[in-house]
């Protein structure tokens, strides 16, 4: 649970990291009147709960249909993977009226980078692991 916690965490920052250097990343807030805290940290923890969970579950499925054009591309291909993936993301947080926004694909080609580095960087930091305790 503590290592979901933190992945979850860890998430929401990059995602927030991403929202604020990428130009077609941003969040918009829910469309409902909401307090101000709600209106950036709530749907920040919702978008980051919705990557959680795409990455959990249709990340490896997507993976391993692709491993021809991963290989064919030498790994390139998983950039164009966890873009398609940010843009899903973005896709269920418009479902849910979450205010997350990814205006086409190459800003979402910067953001996978942006996230992929970030979480990379943070999960050494932070030590998180995938065993149970």
């Amino acid at each position: 649970m503590l290592a979901f916690l933190a992945r979850w965490a860890i998430t929401a920052v990059a995602l927030a990291l991403a929202a604020q250097v990428m130009d077609g990343i941003w969040f918009s807030g829910a469309r409902s009147g909401q307090a101000e805290i709600e209106d950036k940290l709530l749907p920040l923890l919702g978008v980051a709960l919705i990557s959680c969970l795409v990455t959990a579950f249709v990340k490896p499925v997507l993976t391993l249909l692709s491993i021809p054009l991963i290989l064919l591309t030498l790994g390139l291909f998983l950039l164009v993977l966890n873009a398609l993936l940010l843009m899903l993301t973005a896709w269920l947080a418009d479902l849910v009226d979450v205010g997350f926004h990814v205006d086409g694909f190459w800003p979402a080609v910067g953001g996978a980078i942006i996230i992929g580095v970030t979480t990379w960087i943070l999960d050494a930091i932070v030590g998180v692991e995938d065993k149970d305790d």
